[in-house]
């Protein structure tokens, strides 16, 4: 796959996970079912829910630290400001031959532009929010959330 390619399914995930409503019972399942995937697959990750400066879930397993927390604060961060996914914001710099800690001026101890964080996007209103993962390596953090995502939005 080219970086192209990658760019392409990251922003075909970006058009197709996107919520009609996001309320707090969302946040607690669509965490709930996060947890259930990580510890399904004996993976140490934090979990992060927020709706804009509102943190509506957080749950971080066993073999994670305050580091995670960290990273997840980062990540969310490149969201917020952004409105896209952490990955496909790091990805686009590096599309270009550059990192996004040399080229995007921002601060990398408050900005990570990183596998992880996705954003909560509410049709008709655009993102509110994000759902982030950290503990795994920053392409499977991003597909732990794409696949909780597509279950979670998938029609009844």
């Amino acid at each position: 796959m080219t970086a192209a390619d990658d760019i392409a399914t990251l922003e075909e995930h970006e058009r197709r996970l996107v919520f009609d409503r996001f309320g707090n019972e969302d946040a607690w399942e669509l965490g709930t079912l996060l947890v259930e995937l990580a510890r399904e697959r004996n993976a140490a990750v934090t979990v992060s829910i927020r709706r804009g400066a509102q943190r509506l879930f957080h749950y971080a397993l066993p073999g994670t630290s305050a580091d995670n927390d960290a990273w997840l604060d980062r990540k969310c961060r490149v969201v917020e400001r952004y409105g896209e996914a952490s990955f496909l914001v790091g990805a686009r710099f590096r599309a270009k031959g550059r990192t996004f800690e040399d080229s995007s001026r921002l601060d990398p101890d408050t900005y990570a532009a990183h596998g992880g964080a996705f954003p909560v996007r509410l049709r008709g209103t655009g993102v509110i929010g994000a759902v982030a993962v950290s503990g795994l390596a920053q392409a499977d953090d991003h597909a732990l959330v794409v696949e909780a995502l597509e279950r979670f939005l998938r029609p009844a």
